[in-house]
């Protein structure tokens, strides 16, 4: 039999010491390890930066799937994962949804993994 998963609610930023601050504990550890597992896909990494770099802050799911060349449904699994891992939030408009970047939960994970990065 697999192995379970561990359930872990990571929809809210990290909020645990940076890396290099002590050793971590294991819980520590699998809450970076889940955020950064949501981001190791080309395909997300590639969203996040359509959705950190759009002027408007907000783009629709359609207007991903074209820039992407994917499915809608395709691009609407990847949002999933990186709604799952906080990453992303989602607010429907009739029949379109939009996804924008929740810029504190990477803000968290960066902190958590360099705290003197980018000051």
């Amino acid at each position: 039999m697999p192995k379970a998963l561990p359930v872990v609610d990571i929809t809210t930023p990290i909020c645990c010491d940076p890396v290099a601050a002590a050793p971590m504990s294991a819980d520590a550890a699998l809450e970076v390890a889940l955020r950064l597992k949501a981001l190791a896909d080309p395909t997300r990494i590639q969203l996040m930066s359509i959705l950190l770099t759009d002027p408007a802050g907000e783009v629709c799911t359609c207007d991903l799937a074209t820039a992407v060349d994917l499915s809608e449904s395709t691009v609407s699994h990847h949002l999933g994962q990186l709604r799952k891992a906080g990453m992303v939030e989602s607010t429907r408009n009739g029949m379109n949804v939009h996804h924008r970047v929740r810029t504190d939960a990477l803000e968290a994970l960066r902190v958590v993994l360099d705290p003197n990065c980018c000051t």
